[in-house]
């Protein structure tokens, strides 16, 4: 059994230019572990991803999305629930800020939601995992703007990465909170 101590909610870039119509459904969800998590002392944060001119996803992949707003704004069911937002321009959350909050917080425990499963999520998870942290990916909160047969293969390798057990969705997730502890490969 892994203890859940020292958790924090990531929301990571519930964007208005990743959310569509093949990743907008998971708003409820997130919205949901959001309350929940406030509801247990979780603490909240926020990524925002921001594409700069000249940046690899530009010159490596073509994609010269995210430059400015409104694609670059959380979208407005985020806005009631901000607290901390992380501004990034890769795909991790693991910026300087960021590794400051959870030096400064002493985080083990990071619950990732929002999108894309396979892009963002991933990277942050595994830089969880190989932090020597416990990451949490909750499958039914997360989606990628590709389609779902995207967001599925990014579950599938991040069970790989990280554990299948550390894959949960958001009604097993609040259950294990309420009782503290998440079996490493249930």
């Amino acid at each position: 059994m892994v203890n859940i101590q020292n958790a924090v909610l990531v929301i990571i870039d519930m964007q208005n230019g990743f959310l569509g119509s093949r990743s907008k459904h998971v708003i409820p969800n997130v919205v949901r572990l959001i309350e929940e998590c406030k509801s247990r002392n979780i603490s909240t944060v926020f990524t925002r991803f921001h594409n700069l001119e000249g940046s690899p996803y530009e010159r490596l992949i073509g994609w010269k999305r995210l430059r400015s707003a409104p694609e670059t704004a959380l979208t407005a069911e985020m806005i009631p629930y901000l607290e901390t937002v992380i501004d990034k321009e890769i795909y991790s959350a693991f910026v300087p800020k960021f590794n400051d909050l959870v030096a400064a917080n002493n985080w083990n425990t990071f619950i990732l939601c929002g999108v894309a499963t396979d892009s963002c999520i991933m990277k942050t998870a595994v830089d969880v995992f190989e932090r020597k942290f416990i990451p949490l990916v909750i499958s039914d909160a997360c989606a990628s703007h590709a389609g779902d047969e995207v967001h599925n293969a990014g579950l599938m390798i991040l069970g790989r990465f990280i554990g299948k057990g550390q894959i949960l969705t958001t009604d097993r997730l609040l259950n294990l909170l309420d009782v503290g502890y998440v079996a490493a490969n249930s």
